[in-house]
């Protein structure tokens, strides 16, 4: 890669034409990103999915529907609530995509004293949510007595879109000033402090437009709408400081070429292999068989090809036709070679090294104790910020009419596989008492429970001619020899004793005479936490193992990788702590419980992230000693000549990130603080003072290899 750098800083002209048609036709597209993503991802494999489409088909239950909530606003006749509830549904007939409305007028269930709600099976394929439910809005009529929200998982997802496309604006808004701040204190010019800059806004524009084509051929969370701004500026303003500050202290000795090639042979050489750490970390999440996670993965991964040909292409192209306004500005007042402050600070490590470094582990601790009362949960319409229609909507629908836990669905061969044969109701009746007596349950709806009638009269009643004309409510809960029970339960749908609750009956399920399958919100929400935490251990055993290998590689020690990794792991477990106090005990309004992918994507980007400043230092590190084989001096030397790029490097992955910490959205919002909670902690607690001190401790056993 270093003779590709070495090319573009001969030819910079035609490197920036090439980058900027680039620029100019992903550009294009970037704009577009948001039109293409699909929703949040979370879409597990399992029974949940397979119950759901059958509801949708044979039970007038819509899979995903948009919900109409309707709300008596003062006492009143309830003809004429109905008849505003008539009123508002026949004026949203016609709407493009609607192909059913389940009315609370024909399912008395869904009307009560003054409240009720309809479905609307709305089909979004091809087109913006947004424009179809804004058509939706304004078909609606207002009346002053009455008043209807729309909630519903498309039109949660639809704001968290919409909410999610403003928080990165503010993001951007904040974060490029900061990093351009940061940088032009760290050069002590303005021309050189650009340079990262404007590379990370390319960076994030044209991984903008490369994933707007991915997402064409494929389903993306829309998740990755915060994420590529995210990492692409972290990765390629990092990458671009790295490179520039030692191509400046190169330069200061002798001619602008040969500076490069060090830099490149050097700096270049660690970008290379922090680029290596990023995209294991990222691999490493594909494990996870979610479409969210391979959608976060793939889109952080084109961020990272982009930046690194960024660093090997552009960079050294602008380095070459700014080289004189660079050697001006590199007699700023910020020493290249670190201050007397860095120095001092590596003095005090080499002096007390076991003393720091308790300190440091002792306060790292008290970060990660909060850890063991981690509760975390599927994000919901809780993420939106309080006062959200859809959020609002949706916590008076759940107070008024909750939903079930779980749904079983008896009979889970296809439609029409029992015909010619009798339903065994009386078995059916006997799972419906099993339910009813477990201890676990508060009620099961049923044709039971709805009709008043065992198994024997049921059976009895349905040979009646005309019957299922009669029975309004058979079509809910029974069709084509598939019969559901809706199941309540007592403990939270997000607890362990709802998940092993759900996972005893799913292998009854199995046994049955006739069998059945679950579904339902728990259900959902337990096959997403056992696809995450049954995969878990596969995301941590091959990024330690590969990263392992790869730092033994780049280092030829044992130690040095084997401290690496532990560092990292415990800076990200700190931040986990940190994520725990804040969003759950109190501190902040996080909806009481951590989004259950938020600890997998900031195990799986800062682990790779935060290496750009490890390998950075250590590199140096053994750089000076391969020249002097004297460990103290190597230790000390390379911390005083590194500590202020690596606090640059730090305060500029926080800056482009903690602004996320402000978001509307609950997840982005946790994300964007534990990544910058973690680089703090890794930047100042791990980096500079628990790293060197271990480093100063086992002296020669650093570069200690089989």
């Amino acid at each position: 890669m270093h003779r590709l750098a070495v090319l573009s800083f001969r030819y910079p002209k035609i490197i920036l034409v090439c980058w900027a048609a680039c620029l100019v036709f992903f550009g294009g597209y970037a704009h577009s990103l948001p039109s293409v993503l699909q929703g949040h991802g979370l879409d597990p494999e399992g029974s949940f999915g397979t119950v759901r489409e059958r509801l949708d088909a044979g039970f007038n239950r819509p899979a995903e529907p948009v919900v109409l909530w309707f709300e008596q606003n003062a006492p009143g006749p309830k003809e004429e609530f109905r008849a505003y509830i008539r009123s508002v549904l026949r004026n949203a007939e016609g709407l493009p995509g609607l192909d059913r409305i389940v009315s609370p007028l024909d399912q008395e269930e869904m009307l009560r004293s003054g409240k009720a709600y309809a479905l609307l099976d709305i089909r979004f394929t091809g087109r913006n949510e947004q424009e179809v439910l804004g058509e939706l809005r304004g078909r609606l009529p207002a009346h002053p007595g009455f008043a209807w929200k729309l909630t519903g998982k498309p039109v949660v997802q639809a704001d968290v879109n919409e909410a999610s496309e403003r928080d990165m604006r503010k993001a951007e808004l904040i974060g490029l000033p900061a990093a351009f701040l940061i940088l032009w204190i760290a050069f002590g010019g303005a021309a050189t402090a650009l340079i990262p800059v404007v590379l990370g806004m390319v960076s994030t524009v044209v991984s903008m437009g490369i994933v707007y084509w991915i997402g064409m051929v494929t389903d993306l969370s829309n998740f990755v709408l915060n994420v590529i701004p995210m990492v692409g500026l972290a990765l390629s303003i990092d990458f671009s400081l790295m490179l520039v500050s030692r191509f400046r202290e190169e330069l200061s000795c002798g001619r602008a070429e040969p500076a490069l090639r060090f830099t490149m042979r050097t700096s270049g050489r660690a970008v290379l292999y922090s680029a290596g750490c990023v995209a294991l970390g990222l691999l490493g999440i594909l494990f996870i068989p979610l479409p969210m996670f391979a959608s976060v993965a793939w889109a952080a991964f084109t961020v990272l090809i982009v930046s690194v040909f960024l660093s090997f292409t552009l960079l050294p192209a602008v380095l070459s036709l700014l080289r004189t306004r660079i050697e001006a500005e590199n007699a700023a007042r910020f020493p290249v070679n670190g201050g007397r402050f860095w120095h001092r600070l590596s003095a005090a490590v080499m002096k007390r090294p076991l003393r720091l470094a308790l300190l440091a582990i002792l306060i790292v601790f008290i970060f990660i104790l909060p850890v063991g009362r981690m509760k975390m949960a599927v994000p919901d319409a809780a993420s939106l910020p309080e006062g959200t229609e859809s959020r609002a909507a949706a916590e008076r629908l759940a107070v008024r009419f909750p939903s079930p836990e779980a749904t079983l669905l008896l009979g889970v061969k296809e439609a029409g596989a029992h015909s010619g044969q009798r339903f065994d109701w009386q078995h059916a009746y006997r799972l419906y008492q099993r339910l009813q007596r477990d201890p676990q349950v508060v009620r099961v709806d049923s044709v039971f429970s709805r009709l008043g009638m065992n198994g024997e009269q049921l059976s009895l009643f349905l040979e009646k001619p005309g019957v299922r004309h009669e029975a309004a409510l058979l079509p809910f809960y029974f069709h084509q020899n598939q019969l559901v029970m809706d199941v309540y339960l007592r403990t939270d749908p997000d607890s362990e004793a709802t998940r092993e609750w759900l996972r005893k009956w799913e292998a009854a399920g199995n046994q049955e005479q006739i069998p059945f399958q679950l579904g339902g919100e728990a259900k959902y929400r337990q096959e997403v936490y056992d696809a995450i935490f049954t995969n878990l251990h596969k995301v941590l055993l091959f990024v330690l193992v590969t990263n392992f290998f790869l730092l033994y590689k780049a280092f030829g020690s044992v130690f040095i990788p084997l401290k690496t990794l532990l560092m990292n792991v415990l800076s990200i477990t700190a931040s986990f702590g940190l994520l725990t106090w804040i969003f759950q005990e109190g501190a902040a309004d996080g909806g009481g419980s951590i989004a259950i992918m938020i600890p997998v994507f900031i195990f799986g980007l800062v682990f790779g992230i935060s290496m750009d400043y490890g390998v950075f230092l250590v590199a140096r590190i053994a750089e000076v000693y391969r020249q002097t084989l004297d460990n103290d001096y190597a230790v000390a030397a390379g911390l005083a000549s590194t500590s202020r790029i690596i606090t640059s490097a730090a305060a500029i992955m926080i800056a482009v990130t903690l602004p996320f910490a402000g978001a509307d959205v609950a997840g982005v919002k946790q994300l964007g603080t534990g990544i910058a909670g973690a680089i703090f902690l890794d930047a100042t607690l791990i980096r500079m003072i628990l790293v060197p001190a271990l480093m100063k401790l086992l002296g020669r056993w650093n570069w200690w290899s089989p």
